[in-house]
Order: C-alpha cells, then structure tokens, then sequence
C-alpha cells in the first residue's frame, strides 16, 4: 500500500504552483463592480490573450527555444489558428537543427487524453534514441508497460532506468524558455491581479512556473508499486535502489522524493534508511520554503523578478529551487526539530 501511495505522500509536502492564483479577482478599474466569480473569469481571459498575443510574435521566430515557449504559451488556448496550435509550433521547434529532447519531451502532451493517447508513442519512441541514458524516459514507459501488464518489458524498462547517468524531466528547459517568452510583450493593466503589488513581474512568473509546472512527467507510483511488490527479488531491489540514487541527484523534486523513498524503504541498512528518511524531511522543508517564496513574489515585484530571474538562467527545477533559496538566505536543511504540517486525512 505505501507503494500506491506514494504520489500523494511527495505531493502532500512537495507545494505544486498553480497556473492561476485562485484568489478572487476585483473588476477592472472604472468598470462597474463584479462578483468574485465574474471577475476571475475575466482575468482569465485576459491572461489567455496576453498568452496568444506573445505566442504570436514567438511564432514568428525561427529558432526551437522560442519556438518551444510558444507552443508552451499557446497549449490552454481555446480553438487557436492552426499555426499557433501546441502541434504545429512543435512540430516546428522539432524540425531545427537546435531542438533538443526538451522538445521532444514536450510533444509527449501532443495527444489525445480523452482518446487514451497519451503519452505520444512517436515523441517517446523519439525520447529512447535521443536520450537513452535518461532515466526520466524510462519510468515514461515504464509507466505504460506496468499499466499494459508486461511484466517482462517493465523489468526492462527498470534495468534501463537504474543504468541511466541522470534523471531530467526538462521543466528546467521549460522553464527558461517561457522566462525568455514572456519578456517579448509587457503584460496588460487588466492581467494584473489588483489584490497583489508585484504587477507586471508577478503576471509574468505566473505564467512561467504555472504553464512549466504543467509538462509531462513519469508515473511515479507504478515504479514505487513495482519496486515494493517485488521485495522478495534480490535483482529487482539491487536496480530499485540503483535507480534511488539517480533520482536523488535528479532535476525533479518529485523524482528526488521517490528515489529517497525508495532507499528508506529498500536498503537493508538501518543507517541508510534513517539518512533518506532524514533527506525527505529537508526535501520537504525546501519545497515549503520556496512555496512561500512563490506567495512572497506574488505581492513583491522584487521577489518576481528574482525567481524568474533565476528561472532564465536555466538549469533545472530542483536547482531553481536551491538557489531560490540561497538567494534569501534559506537553509536547505531543516530546522533541528522541524514537522511539516500534518495534511488533513493524512495518516
């Protein structure tokens, strides 16, 4: 069972950015008033159009970033024109010289969810030649054959995963292409959200680590089942606790907080567990630290521009993170004593 409830143990301290602030929002100035209801739906509105505004001038570009922030920009869009649609720009991005897997990573969401298609076949057909030694492209599929019921094909999928050199699920690249995107255009007063003072900077990092937070990732607990139900397989637990120590220097916290379980929960070494279970605590602590950095940005045009800062330099998400929190002077070891707070029906 704690296998099947992993996601939610990593989500419960892992705070996930929303891609749009849920507080209400007032009507526009000099309009009449409006509910709380009417007013969000058309900030909403506003957000989108600013989004297929700088979807269109990215379009225009050439290059596979750019062309990757708008297709990133343009994918909530309701019924865009063919050229501005998540396909079209990219199948465009793919198509030059400098599109990399964070591309072709991208495509994965190039699918109908509705129809069971999803992920893409072709972009994770792609994915296994591009990046082979990523581990991220291996839980993808391993995800798929457990659900299928090859067990033989998920024991390959895992043997691949725990040989892999590294795990990145590229929301860094995401990241930095939006953080570069959203800049092409200044965002519209009616964007704003009045109840807060970062303006156009808290617009802009809205957008960024909300549409970025929405990228594909691996099933995480098809591999934390698939390890636990397999205890009594001495192979299966070597290559599990294999892959733990790829996913702890990986680019996802989520990804991070799996490999941390996976050794708290597999290693035959009391130390080892107690040292995972120590490194999820400080994991959690960090991700609530940067949450309440995101709330901070919200209303602090400094705080904004900071993390998007740090957003366009690159890297990935758990290295935006840390240094997010080193830019403040935030450990990133918890306090001596520190519990993140308990989430209500959890056990």
């Amino acid at each position: 069972m704690r296998g099947r409830r992993i996601a939610a143990l990593a989500l419960s301290g892992l705070l996930s950015l929303p891609v749009l602030a849920t507080q209400p929002w007032p009507g526009a100035a000099k309009a009449p008033a409006k509910g709380p209801v009417a007013a969000k739906k058309d900030r909403t509105q506003s957000l989108l159009q600013f989004q297929k505004d700088l979807a269109s001038v990215l379009a225009l570009r050439t290059e596979a970033d750019p062309l990757l922030g708008a297709a990133l920009l343009a994918r909530p869009l309701p019924d865009p024109p063919e050229v501005l649609t998540y396909h079209a720009l990219l199948e465009r991005a793919s198509r030059n010289a400098d599109a990399g897997p964070a591309v072709t990573w991208a495509q994965l969401a190039d699918c109908n969810a509705k129809g069971g298609e999803c992920p893409n076949a072709d972009a994770l057909a792609t994915l296994q030649k591009q990046a082979p030694d990523n581990a991220a492209v291996w839980l993808l599929k391993l995800g798929i054959d457990a659900h299928t019921g090859s067990d033989k094909d998920t024991r390959a999928d895992l043997a691949r995963a725990a040989g892999a050199k590294l795990y990145d699920d590229y929301l860094g690249g995401s990241m930095k292409a939006l953080a570069t995107s959203v800049s092409q255009l200044p965002p519209p007063p009616d964007t704003f959200d009045a109840l807060q003072g970062a303006g156009a900077a808290g617009v802009q990092m809205e957008i960024v680590f909300g549409l970025a937070a929405a990228q594909p990732q691996p099933v995480f607990p098809a591999t934390a089942t698939y390890c636990e139900s397999n205890k009594a397989d001495a192979g299966i637990v070597a290559d599990c606790l294999k892959l733990a120590k790829v996913l702890e220097w990986g680019s996802s916290p989520l990804g991070r907080s799996l490999g941390l379980h996976l050794r708290e929960t597999l290693s035959s070494d009391t130390a080892d567990q107690q040292a995972a279970k120590n490194a999820r605590l400080n994991l959690v602590w960090q991700m609530q630290q940067f949450g309440r950095l995101h709330v901070q940005a919200q209303g602090d045009k400094a705080t904004a521009q900071k993390l998007l800062s740090l957003a366009r330099s690159g890297g990935t998400e758990m290295s935006v993170v840390l240094a997010s929190l080193n830019a403040y002077g935030i450990p990133a070891e918890a306090p001596a004593g520190w519990e993140p707070a308990r989430v209500e029906g959890s056990r």
